[in-house]
């Protein structure tokens, strides 16, 4: 099945995956090589992820990771404005999207400033106006699977049944999305998010099974715990064990891949689909 995509009115195709480049604005991200606070490293980091093939640029000004505390939406409009309005400025074409769970950030980002996707970690279960403030955004949406906050998830990782569990819950948001009209819905399992290790390698071995849903796949494990823990190296040693799971994932069903290398990425994505086509 040939899934699409509405970006602005233009359709995209993701037959061929894409790569989302990250861009934090934000001191403590988890990843030191990541955080981009001043104009010129924006604008620098939004060109390199241009020029080594990213498709999307993913901002976002809020840490998730578990030890992070949270920005009020005021906060964070703070943070992103100057950043995005920097954006605009050198790159009016490029393709934005905003990595929040507070919907009035979401409706600020896409209505002043252009973002054309919203990437909410909570699944609309950080503020209950998201879903129908991206309803009435008309963008694509992001539904990522996490339990409780990034704060409590990694206290939340119980399941019955791992995978029939994240299924439950993509199918009762998709739902509902669909029924405030929303119609472009990437899914991303989350990965890292309320699971410990050996869960995300369960779900990894399982992702082409949310192929089911008919709907785009988003996979980020860029430098994750799920690589550095497992191989007992820091964020900034596990390039290689990324590039390993963004092969695996690509081979399994990811439409788009979140990374922090996107030269990386883009190789792994040229080199399966000639393994794929030819």
């Amino acid at each position: 099945m040939i899934k699409t995509i509405n970006i602005k009115g233009e359709l995209h195709d993701l037959s061929t995956p894409l790569v989302m480049g990250i861009l934090n604005v934000t001191p403590d991200s988890f990843y030191e090589g990541s955080r981009k606070q001043n104009d010129a490293d924006i604008l620098k980091r939004v060109e390199e992820i241009i020029l080594q093939g990213g498709t999307i640029v993913d901002i976002g000004a809020q840490s998730t990771r578990p030890s992070s505390q949270f920005l009020s939406s005021e906060e964070e409009i703070e943070r992103l404005s100057p950043a995005l309005s920097a954006i605009n400025r050198e790159f009016p074409d490029v393709i934005l999207s905003v990595d929040t769970f507070h919907a009035n950030v979401a409706k600020v980002c896409v209505q002043d400033y252009g973002v054309a996707i919203v990437n909410d970690i909570s699944g609309g279960s950080l503020d209950v106006n998201m879903f129908q403030t991206v309803a009435d955004l008309h963008v694509p949406y992001i539904l990522m699977h996490m339990r409780g906050t990034p704060q409590t998830m990694q206290k939340l990782n119980t399941y019955d049944d791992l995978i029939q569990n994240i299924a439950y819950y993509f199918s009762e948001k998709v739902a509902r999305l669909h029924q405030l009209g929303v119609n472009d819905i990437i899914l991303d399992p989350g990965f890292g998010f309320s699971k410990d290790v050996s869960q995300n390698y369960e779900l990894m071995r399982h992702l082409n099974f949310f192929e089911n849903f008919e709907l785009p796949l988003l996979v980020g494990i860029s430098r994750k715990s799920m690589i550095t823990k497992f191989l007992e190296v820091a964020s900034s040693e596990a390039l290689n064990g990324t590039t390993v799971l963004n092969t695996y994932a690509l081979m399994n069903g990811a439409n788009i891949l979140r990374v922090h290398d996107v030269k990386e990425a883009c190789e792994a994505v040229k080199i399966t689909e000639q393994l794929r086509y030819k």
